[in-house]
């Protein structure tokens, strides 16, 4: 009988230790996301995002700092290229900086709440809970979902799969698929601290532009008045190059390239112009859009951004926003003719 009795209990145990370990459910994780984002006043996160953008993958280490509710500061850095730039967001605006060039841009934006942001954590959330169909499973270490994204080229970039470490919620990886499922951007999380306490000054834009030109010096790679011409790789149907000016500026050269067809646009090219001495910032009619190695200024007929010390602009009347920002974004990678 005692026998019988412990066998019972025994049962009863396991049967209550299974109960209490069960799977959540999807509703029970996306809650306890959501409470997350409420509890946490202020995080780091350090990050690697490749792009598969061109014929070679490009690797950026992202350090993210968040002070809520609206203060940002997302560091971008490609130590093969020197490359660095940097996003602030303070009572002010919202400030894009690159050190190299001594620049600042202020642009008047709701970024980021009015894109998907791939390093961001409450961002991510956001996108998990806006997408009333999105799919949900668990593995042993991670809960994943796969959700729509609410990029201005969503069309380009549809669907991305974003994976939660069980231990802490905390995200672990995000990966931001095309419409055949390649994994264009990835983001792999090292680590996020969400008790990081901060101070106003941290988010000063001439502070962390003096910080960072420690690390990546004024004049990086921008001195000579030659520079490789690139060409957009992303084919729009019916539109071809026919034209390549070079015009002859005080600071170098200005290339021009004309496509024409059904959907004509023009790309200019120049060297970058280094500013002596950083004075006030300039603003930037135009919101502020992700192209994954940089971002840019977008108006609705066209797109300005600086990378690798060279300014662009794509101007078209006839491409749509989705289509400036998928040859603005090829354009990073294009071999030269």
């Amino acid at each position: 009988m005692r026998g019988k009795l412990l066998i019972l209990l025994a049962a009863m145990v396991t049967v209550l230790v299974l109960t209490a370990c069960g799977a959540k459910s999807q509703e029970d994780v996306v809650k306890d996301l959501s409470a997350k984002v409420e509890d946490i006043k202020g995080y780091k996160a350090d990050a690697k995002m490749t792009l598969q953008v061109g014929e070679e993958p490009q690797t950026y280490d992202v350090e993210v700092w968040h002070n809520d509710p609206n203060y940002y500061r997302v560091h971008l850095k490609n130590e093969a290229r020197d490359q660095s730039q940097m996003i602030l967001r303070n009572e002010e605006g919202v400030f894009v900086l690159t050190p190299a060039l001594n620049k600042s841009f202020k642009f008047q934006s709701e970024w980021p709440s009015n894109s998907s942001q791939a390093y961001l954590f409450e961002s991510l959330v956001k996108d998990i809970k806006e997408d009333k169909e999105a799919k949900f499973k668990e593995t042993k270490n991670h809960y994943v979902f796969e959700t729509k994204t609410r990029y201005q080229n969503s069309q380009m970039l549809p669907t991305q799969e974003i994976s939660f470490n069980k231990k802490d919620l905390t995200p672990a990886s995000v990966k931001v698929m095309d419409a055949d499922r390649n994994a264009l951007v990835t983001v792999e999380f090292s680590k996020m601290d969400t008790k990081a306490s901060f101070e106003k000054k941290d988010f000063d834009m001439k502070k962390n532009m003096t910080g960072a030109q420690l690390e990546v010096p004024v004049n990086a790679k921008v001195s000579d008045s030659e520079f490789t011409v690139l060409y957009p790789t992303t084919e729009i149907t019916g539109t071809e190059l026919v034209d390549e000016k070079e015009i002859l500026t005080s600071t170098g050269k200005r290339v021009v390239l004309t496509y024409e067809g059904e959907k004509s646009y023009t790309l200019v090219q120049e060297k970058s112009e280094v500013i002596p001495t950083m004075t006030v910032s300039t603003t930037v009619n135009g919101d502020l859009v992700n192209l994954g190695y940089t971002m840019g200024a977008m108006t609705d007929h066209s797109i300005r951004w600086t990378f690798d010390g060279v300014d662009y602009m794509l101007a078209s009347q006839d491409l749509s926003p989705e289509e400036m920002i998928s040859v603005a974004q090829s354009v990073q990678g294009s071999m030269s003719k």
